[in-house]
């Protein structure tokens, strides 16, 4: 029973797949945020809007809102991109080998909507030693209200 539940409520709480042409990411996105989140760029180090934001609150992806990232996961890593140790749910991102740049990395897409968000190092801090270097172009930010 505890199995079934559990299933139920994992499909039940899954958002479904946004599936678009470039066409129409193209007309929903800044052409920054295309560049980036469907075209694979990174935007350059310090210039962001999230890398230095100390607010509470939620990451969501620009494309779609899935929620990625919660600010207490949030840290500086020194490297000009908002950098988490963890995401909110590893079923909200999909990690896939990036042989690009002559150089080895693991690319975080949105597993919702398939967009481009930056990479994951295995240089960050505990508990995970994982830093998730995100372009702030890819994300939206929902301030935590205080109560």
């Amino acid at each position: 029973m505890i199995l079934f539940s559990f299933t139920l409520n994992y499909c039940y709480n899954m958002k479904p797949k946004i599936e678009k042409s470039e066409e129409e990411w193209k007309k929903q996105l800044t052409p920054e945020q295309y560049k980036i989140l469907r075209e694979k760029e990174t935007e350059i180090a310090f210039s962001g809007e999230y890398f230095d934001n100390k607010k509470k609150g939620t990451y969501l992806c620009a494309a779609c809102n899935n929620e990625l990232f919660s600010s207490e996961a949030k840290f500086d890593s020194g490297t000009g991109w908002p950098s988490f140790f963890t995401p909110i749910s590893l079923d909200n991102i999909e990690l896939k080998p990036d042989e690009t740049e002559f150089m080895s990395r693991t690319e975080v897409l949105c597993k919702r909507c398939g967009s481009h968000l930056g990479h994951v190092f295995e240089d960050g801090p505990l508990p995970t030693k994982k830093r998730y270097c995100i372009n702030s172009l890819a994300l939206n930010f929902k301030e935590k209200k205080s109560n």
